[in-house]
């Protein structure tokens, strides 16, 4: 009974999301006419003329691109207790989130925004329901691995992490089903978080699992030690991951010889800033933008971000198979806002993209501008078809190596290495020649040498993330690094320690 309700909403919600597929455009443009809307009379729509914008020529004339440091001035309003600056009212969350050069950020969540993080999540399962007739994980457990739900305060407003705050919105006919118990999602120790976990899910009948593959895979490696049998043996109904935050590819082998099986996967691309696309179809790359949500998009080629005055486009001048900076509008009060991921449009068909880095995470030490998206794609080739697996891995460059040219250094951390790890490095150097003509050029002019792995012990990137206080949650290592702060730290994990 349950699997047919589920079906039957599923197909309401499949027609009712039709309406903006078929017409993204349009989607946009009452979107962005409403965030006007309801904003011009905030401190920040008098700030910006909104009540002169009528198209969207304007508003970029209007309204700046900017990241957290540009919104910081309106953010200290708000902490300051003042009313209607961003957007109308006061937000009912604050998401705290690290940055690189601001610190601790605080990331408003409005009620007109909130409720699109949950109806997004919500959909994803409802399309993956619709278009493949599977319903039965609903009869099982499913979990969530997350940050805590315990909040805090900060102005007067709730404040934690996102994944945290979602805890506090699974609807009331999932509470049954929902696992880890409320005492145990509080643990704010990630190690005795995942040991609660097994001890309580090990005895019940696991149908979905999700979260950030790296900790998950931390999950199911104790499921593995604590049973000595594969996850589908513990759980033989479990048949549906559901993950986000980075690519999944590079864990794939991995997380198959964990399991015993191949399960299905749904890839959801979710922020503080809002919920943004997931996957609708199981057999067709990309994830599907979400126009249905209370956010403006905008595209940035990336490369002129670093121009003085960058083209900004809206959705109906992208194309595909260009890298652009993702630039959002919302209803929890961003303008113009970068949140630092770069995307790909793979289908304008609907409008379906990839998510190919973080406009900070690159190596151009020389020039050769690589991305995130490139070095996965060529860790991918050189392993899949093959019986090596990859825990975890990230590269960064080493300009003044002690003999011998510069190269870029892969540190990777293998569940099974290579019989020859020097013809791996050879293999994996053509891969990414082949992904990126500007370092094809470096290497074969004798600029750079072909790149070096260093293999890092078993578990010794989480055993990194525990010493800068990081371990667990949504926090991850970064695919790539522009400098040497985290290569040099993880060096302490490789097998010969301190090099």
């Amino acid at each position: 009974m349950k699997e047919l309700v589920a079906k039957l909403f599923a197909r309401y919600v499949i027609y009712q999301n039709s309406q903006w597929i078929k017409n993204p455009i349009r989607a946009q443009e009452e979107t962005l006419k409403e965030l006007i809307k309801q904003a011009k009379k905030t401190q920040f729509g008098k700030d910006h003329g909104f009540e002169k914008i009528t198209r969207y020529e304007q508003f970029k004339q209007q309204i700046p691109v900017c990241d957290y440091e540009g919104i910081r001035p309106y953010i200290d309003q708000i902490l300051d207790g003042k009313e209607d600056v961003l957007w109308p009212g006061k937000p009912i969350y604050f998401s705290k989130t690290s940055g690189t050069t601001s610190g601790a950020k605080y990331i408003p969540i409005t009620k007109e925004s909130m409720p699109t993080h949950i109806q997004a999540a919500r959909d994803a399962l409802l399309t993956y329901i619709h278009t493949t007739g599977k319903a039965g994980f609903i009869n099982g457990k499913q979990i969530f691995l997350q940050g805590s739900p315990t909040l805090g305060e900060k102005a007067g407003i709730a404040l934690g992490r996102l994944s945290g705050i979602v805890a506090h919105y699974v609807p009331s006919y999932l509470q049954k089903s929902r696992m880890p118990s409320w005492e145990t999602n509080c643990i704010e120790d990630w190690e005795e978080k995942v040991e609660a976990i097994v001890k309580e899910t090990l005895p019940e009948e696991m149908t979905l699992i999700g979260g950030i593959p790296s900790w998950v895979q931390m999950y199911f490696e104790k499921l593995n030690s604590q049973t000595q049998k594969k996850v589908s043996e513990v759980f033989p109904k479990f048949s549906l991951f559901v993950y986000g935050g980075v690519n999944f590819e590079p864990y794939r082998s991995v997380f198959k010889n964990l399991i015993g099986k191949q399960v299905d996967t749904i890839e959801l691309f979710p922020a503080s800033e809002g919920f943004f696309a997931y996957q609708d179809q199981q057999n067709e790359e990309g994830l599907l933008l979400l126009l249905n949500n209370g956010i403006f998009y905008e595209f940035i080629p990336v490369d002129e971000f670093g121009n003085e005055n960058p083209t900004r486009y809206s959705l109906a001048e992208v194309k595909e198979g260009i890298n652009y900076v993702l630039i959002l509008s919302t209803t929890a009060g961003l303008w113009g806002y970068n949140i630092g991921d770069t995307v790909r449009f793979v289908s304008t068909k609907p409008y379906r993209l990839v998510v190919t880095g973080r406009v900070k995470h690159f190596i151009s030490a020389f020039g050769e501008h690589v991305i995130g998206k490139e070095v996965e794609t060529a860790m991918k080739l050189v392993t899949e078809g093959t019986d090596i697996r990859i825990n975890e891995f990230t590269v960064a460059p080493q300009v003044a190596p002690e003999n011998g040219l510069p190269y870029h250094e892969w540190l990777v951390e293998f569940d099974v290495e290579p019989k020859d790890l020097s013809a791996f490095a050879k293999k994996l150097d053509t891969a990414m020649e082949a992904q990126n003509v500007y370092y094809q050029d470096l290497i074969q002019g004798n600029v750079l040498r072909c790149l070096v792995i260093t293999p890092i012990v078993r578990n010794g990137f989480q055993a990194y993330m525990k010493s800068i206080g990081k371990l667990g949650g949504q926090n991850k290592v970064p695919r790539l690094s522009n400098d040497r702060k985290i290569a040099d730290a993880l060096i302490n994990f490789s097998p010969n320690g301190k090099q």
